[in-house]
């Protein structure tokens, strides 16, 4: 098993649309096991946790989400989950996902394009703001 630091986590909506968790921690554990499963936590204070709980599906629910693993520069790396557990711990919560990494690095392009459409740029602005958002991955999200 190898871990790692979590540094950001979005869920990924099915109509592509981003959702930051807020993070006051996180971590990452790839169990190297013959199915390639990873283990996402992420801590998140109450006052946040309230703001996108209800994108959260049921536990043992699917989701999609996307990652920064290590450093801030690292490129997300996508993950097919499922939420395992939310547990409140003193005025945070816990939020464990269990899943398997996506290999398709040119989906990080679609998505942002799709979140900047989704906030209703077009033209240079659109333009200008993807070349921006590309360079400073991963601030894609729709929570601001």
């Amino acid at each position: 098993m190898k871990s790692f630091k979590l540094i950001y986590l979005q869920i990924v909506t099915e109509d592509s649309r981003l959702i930051d968790i807020p993070l006051a921690d996180g971590l990452i554990i790839n169990k190297e096991n013959e199915v390639s499963t990873w283990l996402l936590e992420a801590f998140v204070a109450e006052s946040q946790y309230n703001e996108f709980a209800s994108s959260l599906p049921a536990i043992d629910g699917e989701v999609t989400i996307q990652a920064v693993i290590t450093k801030k520069d690292n490129e997300p790396a996508l993950f097919n989950t499922n939420l395992r557990t939310v547990k409140k711990v003193g005025d945070h919560y816990s939020l464990l996902f269990v899943g398997h990494i996506k290999k398709n690095r040119t989906k990080y392009a679609e998505l942002l394009l799709e979140d900047l459409v989704h906030k209703g740029l077009e033209g240079e602005e659109l333009i200008k703001e993807f070349k921006e958002k590309i360079k400073s991955r991963p601030k894609l999200a729709t929570y601001n």
